[in-house]
């Protein structure tokens, strides 16, 4: 199913957020995309848009915030990565078209990952209302509301659009500045997520020209500052061991500006004096950048809560078995764990990956069924 994410995105950012190769091939996100948007007001028809000019009445727009969009795929296969922009969102918008019976199995996997990342800020898209009749518009928003009843979303609003053609995309402003506000930021030692590490330079670029790694992702408590000194955990192996990475921050981007300093919220690029070739193909991402980070993880003590169902799908989950393989995502961090002991709702996983976490945070469980990864439920770390 293609619900028109990626084409929202463009619609409201003016930017396609699916950028690597074998998406752009084969239509589908792959990988997070991201893609930031001012959002202005005008001074005088009082409309929410994404230009400093107002597109009705030609009046100057004042600028009210700027918005980072993380586009998670929707293919059922890839719900790991979903979990993993999840962890970053302060808000969502599920989108749905309106031509597809709703919901799609998909469409219950990315409402549960909302529910276990405790969103509970949500703007729903209606897409592709230009496809179908008015009655099937109208069936569809029946559909929508019987989905969402008794779920994290039962009061979120449900806007009509066309991402194709760029219908109602105000609307969809309006609805992002009035049931998405910017929450309080934690403040403390800085912590940033990371999604995405890249190595800049280009095939045969001169030593003394060459640029450190960069990394991507979210500032979650915190700010960081052009010259402070951060860590990398886990960081990378070396033999039998994981060595946390220091470095240096030589600059900072948010929204296509160079900044001084980066507080949270927003998507943000790390230009570092790591090694670049620890950055390239994203070999980072999963990693917590910061100082005075949480310690490296080797085992993980969850209490588990298990779905009685499989999220989207007919056939009942089983207990969780001593031995048995899980996939474990923690933050941006994906690593697969076998569980070594188990008593009630409490159970100690071995990890294959190491992860950077404290007690408190939340532990998203995936288990092998058939060929894929099903979503059997969560835990907080102890």
């Amino acid at each position: 199913m293609d619900s028109g994410k990626s084409t929202l995105v463009e619609a409201i950012t003016g930017k396609w957020p699916a950028v690597h190769s074998e998406e752009l091939k084969r239509g589908i996100t792959i990988k997070l995309g991201y893609a930031d948007a001012t959002i202005y007001r005008c001074k005088k028809c009082k409309r929410f848009m994404t230009s400093d000019k107002c597109l009705s009445c030609a009046e100057v727009c004042e600028a009210e915030r700027t918005v980072s969009f993380v586009d998670a795929p929707g293919h059922e296969t890839l719900m790991a990565t979903v979990i993993a922009g999840a962890s970053l969102m302060d808000g969502a918008i599920l989108i749905i078209a309106a031509d597809e019976k709703c919901p799609q199995p998909q469409t219950v996997e990315h409402l549960t990952s909302l529910e276990i990342a405790g969103i509970k800020h949500i703007v729903i898209a209606q897409n592709k209302v230009d496809l179908v009749t008015p009655e099937r518009a109208r069936e569809s928003y029946s559909e929508i509301k019987a989905f969402i009843k008794g779920t994290i979303a039962e009061k979120a609003p449900i806007i009509p659009v066309s991402a194709q053609k760029k219908i109602n995309i105000d609307l969809m402003l309006d609805a992002i500045q009035e049931h998405i506000p910017t929450p309080e930021r934690k403040t403390g030692d800085a912590r940033m997520y990371i999604v995405r590490s890249f190595d800049v330079n280009k095939p045969g670029t001169d030593i003394k020209k060459l640029h450190g790694g960069v990394i991507g992702g979210a500032i979650k408590q915190g700010a960081l500052k052009v010259g402070d000194e951060i860590e990398i955990r886990p960081g990378v192996k070396v033999g039998e061991k994981w060595q946390t990475l220091k470095a240096n921050v030589v600059g900072l981007q948010k929204a296509g500006m160079d900044l001084d300093e980066a507080g949270a919220g927003g998507l943000l690029g790390l230009m570092t004096t790591l090694d670049p070739g620890l950055t390239k193909a994203d070999s980072l991402s999963g990693n917590v950048a910061g100082k005075n980070l949480p310690p490296v993880l080797n085992r993980l003590r969850i209490r588990a809560k298990l779905f009685k169902d499989l999220v989207g799908r007919e056939g009942k989950i089983d207990p969780i078995k001593l031995g048995e393989p899980l996939m474990i995502n923690v933050g941006t961090a994906r690593t697969i764990g076998m569980i070594k002991s188990q008593k009630k709702d409490t159970v100690e996983i071995d990890l294959k990956l190491p992860v950077c976490a404290e007690a408190g945070e939340r532990a998203v469980l995936s288990r092998r069924i058939g060929d894929r990864w099903r979503l059997i439920g969560f835990g907080d770390i102890q």
